[in-house]
């Protein structure tokens, strides 16, 4: 039996430059950080012949080709896994909430899957692996941070050239930023969920016929995360929510669909309270908000968007990345 464990993320700073139609043109950088909620990834020997996946729901199949979840069916194929295997997932958090599930997922599964196989790949292979999976075998509109997020654990920042090599490396925070960070930080469900397809697509599409507000923004957002990485290396936090608001009011102009009127309203309720900047995390549209309130003025946000019936979610950072948990 293998149970691997994996971290969802939070993406702090140049998120969408890491998306293909911007970084083949325009190369890519970010800066993101996982966090301690995982998803949850068991492959153990299945005595019949058959393929019992269980997730939301449960399928057995003679074969992975039979198999409706796109994700565990490209990952069995690619790996040569046919048969006699029983798989099951358990997530800290739902999907389409901006925390990069989808690729948790797909970078657990994977690790669980090589363990299987007495396979070791490294974090890089790992991340790599899972884009291929995602993006050019199953078709999603995403870019790579998510994967290396997921696979590598801490705060790191990437950079991505224009053929998508990726380089990755541990942002050099100390650990008191780190404590700061955390308890400045908050993140609150607003309680909406929904696919990030729709807006990445608009996105990707926008900047790949080189649409002049929507490239001029993204330019923008890259230069955001490279003074996200500097503030957090000076450890900051002052200057890393001023930074928030600005990359919120630029994201908005990439497209249409990344806010609507009620989350306009919790952001300037949460711009009152005390935050000094804040995001939608992932695609935007939904999910999770995050708000940066380094001057004391946390309990105030937290009981104003607690009436507005957002739940906020406790967290730490987590360090360590993919885990096989279990290996028996």
């Amino acid at each position: 039996m293998i149970v691997t464990r994996t971290p969802f993320r939070i993406p702090l700073g140049g998120g969408g430059t890491d998306l293909p139609a911007y970084y083949r043109q325009h190369e890519g950088f970010l800066v993101t950080a996982a966090i301690n909620r995982y998803v949850y990834i068991t492959v153990n020997p299945r005595f019949e012949p058959s393929i019992r996946v269980s997730y939301s729901k449960t399928e057995i199949v003679d074969h992975p080709e039979e198999l409706a979840h796109p994700i565990v069916r490209e990952c069995l194929k690619m790996l040569g896994l046919d048969s006699h295997l029983e798989i099951v997932s358990i997530a800290d958090l739902p999907a389409n909430t901006g925390m990069g599930s989808s690729s948790s997922f797909t970078v657990g599964l994977l690790h669980a899957l090589h363990a299987f196989k007495r396979e070791h790949p490294s974090p890089q292979e790992l991340a790599e692996e899972a884009f291929h999976v995602e993006v050019e075998r199953v078709g999603e509109p995403i870019g790579k941070q998510d994967q290396y997020a997921a696979a590598f654990g801490g705060v790191i920042v990437m950079a991505i050239d224009r053929d998508g090599g990726v380089s990755a490396r541990p942002l050099a925070v100390h650990e008191h930023t780190i404590e700061a960070f955390e308890s400045a930080i908050s993140l609150y469900y607003t309680g909406i969920q929904r696919a990030a397809r729709e807006v990445l697509a608009d996105q990707s599409a926008k900047v790949a016929v080189s649409e002049s507000e929507a490239t001029e923004a993204m330019h923008g957002i890259k230069q955001i995360g490279r003074h996200v990485a500097e503030a957090l290396e000076a450890g900051d936090l002052d200057r890393f929510g001023e930074l928030l608001h600005e990359h919120w009011e630029t994201k908005k102009r990439v497209s249409t669909k990344m806010t609507n009127p009620e989350i306009d309203a919790w952001y300037e309720l949460a711009r009152s309270h005390g935050a000094t900047g804040g995001k939608v995390m992932g695609a935007g549209g939904g999910g999770f908000f995050m708000f940066c309130t380094p001057n004391g003025h946390k309990p105030e946000l937290r009981s104003a968007l607690a009436r507005e019936g957002l739940r906020e979610l406790r967290y730490a950072i987590d360090s360590e990345g993919s885990k096989v948990l279990v290996n028996i």
